[in-house]
């Protein structure tokens, strides 16, 4: 039983620190940081990351619809028009850098790692109420923007991913995950213990899912048939 005094998110961090902790240590965001990481790898996160915002894009929009408030349609409606307008700006920029072709990419499958997140968070935007939406989006915003943080205070300069390593910094993209977190927490200070089980298991499916995302980029994850 969570202490009435934590809040949701700060009851999820708490409970799932020694995975964000394996996260910040995997190889992938090492290297990244280091600037070693081989280019092929790095193409290979790019692309299933384009991928990956198209879905998350949707699994906002269907969040948007659900919102309890009026500011809450505004807000994810938003969040994924971000989502689809970052996805764009990949293929202008750093694709285009490093020579990813847009037939490439359209030929190019979701891996499993990706397949699975995507389709888990499309699934649960449809299916599950509103407050476990919320819970299964916060990883890509909350531990993304954490580990975007720890790579950016100690990535090596100069670094051949600096570009992208910046773009972790931005003001407007943490601004926005604070909004989601308190979203999220006022969400939940009125949800019933059923609910409220269900967010975290959510939450926990996705903080899994963020590490595999990284850990399968790294091993230039495919499907094995």
């Amino acid at each position: 039983m969570h202490h009435p005094s934590t809040s949701f998110t700060q009851a999820a961090w708490q409970a799932h620190l020694p995975l964000y902790r394996h996260t910040l240590a995997l190889p992938f965001n090492q290297e990244l940081a280091a600037g070693t990481l081989s280019p092929e790898r790095f193409r290979h996160y790019m692309v299933q990351d384009a991928h990956y915002l198209v879905a998350y894009g949707r699994a906002l929009a269907v969040a948007a619809a659900k919102a309890d408030q009026a500011e809450g349609v505004v807000q994810f409606a938003e969040a994924a028009r971000e989502a689809v307008v970052v996805e764009r700006s990949l293929h202008e920029g750093f694709m285009r850098q490093f020579g990813v072709s847009r037939t490439e990419f359209d030929a190019t499958p979701l891996s499993p790692a990706c397949h699975h997140y995507t389709s888990y968070l499309v699934a649960t935007a449809w299916a599950a109420p509103y407050p476990v939406v919320l819970a299964c989006l916060l990883p890509c915003f909350w531990i993304y923007a954490e580990v975007g943080k720890d790579i950016h205070a100690r990535a090596a300069r100069p670094n051949p991913y600096a570009a992208w390593i910046d773009t972790y910094a931005g003001e407007d993209f943490h601004a926005a995950v604070r909004g989601v977190l308190a979203t999220t927490d006022r969400v939940a200070a009125g949800a019933d213990a059923r609910t409220l089980a269900a967010m975290h298991e959510a939450y926990a499916m996705s903080a899994r899912l963020e590490w595999m995302f990284w850990d399968s980029a790294y091993r230039l994850g495919a499907w094995p048939a």
